[in-house]
């Protein structure tokens, strides 16, 4: 355990750190702490920490910077997070008017992580809930060039989605036509849970060439059931200083935006968490975050957890400000939710 005299020390160092972003030297820790000891006992008690994990020292300064293991300590024993009168529910949607709307659940989703995004500065994720009533409306296929096909998929609740297929044959327009009208005739107005084995219990009509394809669109139809990650803002990390500096991890952190699928795991722990989660640093498991701090809380439907959203940012971020903006936009959203 830390000495009190160190964890003052500690949490004056984060303090001006978030504050200025620059490396903290002695003498402003003599200044900010309200400590009555020497520069030479500071030195000593910043050794100690450097030693332990909680403090390092750049290369290019005197003065000591925090890591994720000093944010956690600073989060875990000195943050009291209370949310300001400014972030309440009303005053956020009277700034953002139209945020959330109740009228269309799939719009609210994404309006969450954009009005995280507006509000941190950060990039805002929402790990959106399984769709299992999703309902085609049409569905059409476009040559795109040799053996590359472009899918529409068109929903009753107006969401357009594009796919390329990649198929076994060259085919030719009258060819997708065939195979758009076939799909069409059988998957007006169902779920895509249900769809696939009504069509492929009359795919025998069909001349062969073209099972492949409705297979391919099937498997690319019914697989978004599945939770789907939102991200908004990715471009204010790049304004991030700490980020900035290491051009491959920031290349790697965008590829994971890209790919999605490890983000997804991240978020989906956030489910079964009892309010808002901190991820500092290696603390996510993911290497492109190892310079970020993760913030979700869960969201709910009529009481039931049916999603997660957060924001994504530099360690060094005003977690007493983040912290409470990600509690009231996931309040916000279960309410939006709820009443649609």
């Amino acid at each position: 355990m830390l000495s009190e005299r160190a964890q003052i020390l500690l949490r004056t160092l984060v303090e001006r750190y978030i504050a200025d972003g620059q490396p903290v030297g002695s003498k402003a820790l003599t200044h900010y702490s309200g400590l009555d000891v020497s520069s030479a006992t500071i030195r000593n008690v910043m050794a100690d920490l450097e030693e332990l994990g909680f403090v390092a020292s750049p290369h290019t300064s005197a003065g000591r910077i925090p890591t994720a293991r000093g944010y956690r300590f600073f989060v875990n024993h000195f943050l009291a997070v209370t949310p300001p009168e400014r972030l309440s529910t009303d005053d956020i949607l009277r700034a953002h008017p139209g945020s959330l709307l109740s009228d269309n659940p799939q719009r609210a989703v994404m309006s969450a992580s954009q009005l995280l995004s507006q509000l941190t500065n950060f990039a805002g994720v929402v790990l959106a809930p399984k769709r299992q009533d999703v309902r085609l409306k049409q569905v059409e296929f476009l040559k795109l060039s040799d053996k590359r096909v472009l899918l529409i998929l068109v929903t009753t609740d107006g969401d357009v989605q594009n796919r390329i297929l990649h198929t076994e044959t060259d085919l030719d327009p009258a060819q997708l036509l065939e195979a758009s009208n076939f799909l069409n005739a059988h998957c007006a107005g169902r779920t895509l849970g249900s769809l696939r084995g009504t069509v492929e219990a009359e795919m025998h009509q069909l001349r062969g060439e073209l099972v492949g394809l409705l297979n391919a669109a099937l498997a690319q139809s019914t697989g978004d059931q599945g939770e789907t990650v939102l991200i908004s803002g990715e471009h204010h990390l790049l304004g991030s200083a700490e980020l900035a500096a290491n051009m491959n991890r920031l290349k790697q952190l965008f590829e994971l935006f890209e790919r999605k699928a490890a983000l997804l795991q991240l978020l989906e722990s956030g489910c079964a968490a009892d309010g808002v989660q901190i991820f500092i640093g290696g603390e996510s498991g993911l290497a492109p975050l190892d310079e970020c701090s993760v913030i979700t809380a869960p969201y709910h439907v009529d009481g039931q957890v049916v999603g997660t959203l957060g924001v994504i940012g530099p360690t060094r971020m005003a977690y007493e400000r983040v912290i409470p903006i990600v509690d009231v936009t996931a309040r916000l959203l279960s309410n939006a939710l709820s009443l649609s």
